[in-house]
């Protein structure tokens, strides 16, 4: 008899991996990959060797010259071809490996996007100054949205040619939060879960210190006080 397989790995899905100087992570980071995905890491101008390593590992390495974690993320986006795009930093704090239930629920149709809730494993996993950011931003959110949302995570999951449709153009910290604002004003069914988040490897390029955190609670301000976008399903891609 011919064995059942429950719920098998969803196919044809690209991970986004924004990435500057994460030479020490990519390699726990890549191997999580789930079998079959894509790994698309967004070199955002790293001088450690980053690019060059990704590539070894079998990851596609696509080049963004403009810094900013929003102009990496928008340019994996632009590069990907599946049908399912997720986003994962690239720090080794989140497993890539979590996304697959993500994929699931997105591909059935149960949600539009899925994000995950970052849970703090052990002492250095979330600075206070980067949770504290992260409780006030996510409140405003709320209030913004209607949305239930507890987080403003990386680790995410939508369909390519929506996520397009929604016209993001933030190119730093607000990146994440646009695409969550702009989603709930078309309409999307917005889900979260809970995700372990662990110590990341290396130092934190935007929430490791006050003025990191401070700039970015800035940029996901500004988000926060746009107009609605009216955006919908069949919006342009930019």
């Amino acid at each position: 008899m011919k064995a059942v397989t429950t719920s098998p790995t969803p196919p044809d899905v690209d991970v986004v991996l924004p990435c500057l100087n994460e030479a020490e992570a990519l390699p726990w980071v890549l191997s999580r990959i789930p079998h079959g995905w894509r790994a698309l890491v967004v070199d955002n101008g790293s001088t450690d060797g980053s690019a060059a390593l990704a590539r070894e590992l079998g990851a596609r390495v696509v080049h963004e010259p403009r810094r900013g974690f929003g102009a990496a993320c928008h340019a994996g986006l632009l590069a990907a071809t599946a049908d399912v795009v997720c986003f994962c930093d690239c720090d080794a704090s989140l497993d890539p490996s979590l996304l697959v239930p993500f994929v699931r629920e997105v591909a059935s149709g149960a949600a539009d996007l899925v994000l995950g809730r970052r849970r703090p494993q052990g002492p250095g996993a979330w600075p206070a100054h980067a949770r504290v950011g992260n409780l006030a931003l996510a409140r405003m959110l709320r209030r913004r949205t209607g949305l239930p949302l507890h987080d403003l995570g990386p680790l995410r999951a939508a369909r390519r040619e929506r996520l397009l449709a929604l016209g993001l153009t933030d190119r730093r910290s607000g990146y994440p939060l646009q695409m969550v604002v702009r989603a709930a004003d078309a309409g999307w069914r917005v889900r979260e879960h809970d995700v372990p988040y662990l110590p990341r490897t290396g130092a934190s390029k935007v929430t490791g210190t006050w003025r990191g955190t401070w700039q970015a609670v800035r940029d996901m301000s500004r988000v926060l006080a746009e107009p609605s976008a009216g955006a919908t399903a069949g919006g342009t891609a930019r």
